[in-house]
């Protein structure tokens, strides 16, 4: 009887999850695509690539005129008396922790800038999906980097990629 039980289970449910998966339509998208090769998305990478390389930039020459205020510092050891060296030496290092502190501040503000336009994009990217996904009668979106293997007639990242272009062509950054 045990077994009767079991195999009736066993039974209902393959026969269950075969005709459920008749009537799915599934599609795959590429979420990575889209952020990176859509309109808002790419103008978004841009703009923090720039800033990026701007502040690098800048920090690289700020970086430059320490390294060679401690070399001065460094040939001026023997001439100067040891409270002017201590002195300048305790200035030297003030400066370096302020450009360190506010290199860390410039990275950390690009980082938070490209996390929330990332998260921007997604909200504007969910309800285009929604309507696409209505419209079409589509039981299931997967991302691409999930799937293992697929035909490329279920891949709706270009409509997506179109409808977001449409909607929402640029990302105010600042």
């Amino acid at each position: 009887m045990k077994y009767f039980v079991k195999f009736f289970v066993i039974t209902f449910f393959l026969f269950t999850s075969t005709y459920s998966n008749a009537e799915q339509n599934l599609v795959v998208l590429d979420l990575k695509y889209v952020l990176n090769n859509s309109k808002a998305g790419k103008g978004a990478q841009d703009y923090l690539k720039k800033k990026f390389n701007d502040n690098s930039k800048k920090f690289a020459e700020i970086e430059k005129k320490l390294k060679k205020e401690e070399s001065d510092l460094l040939s001026q050891k023997n001439t100067l008396d040891k409270e002017k060296y201590k002195e300048k030496t305790n200035e030297l290092r003030k400066k370096v922790i302020d450009y360190q502190a506010s290199r860390r501040a410039s990275l950390d503000k690009i980082s938070k800038q490209r996390k929330e336009s990332r998260e921007i994009l997604i909200k504007k990217l969910e309800p285009i999906i929604d309507a696409y996904i209505n419209e079409n009668n589509i039981s299931l979106v997967i991302d691409k980097k999930s799937m293992i293997g697929g035909s490329t007639k279920f891949d709706i990242t270009g409509v997506i990629v179109e409808k977001l272009n449409k909607e929402f062509p640029s990302l105010k950054l600042k």
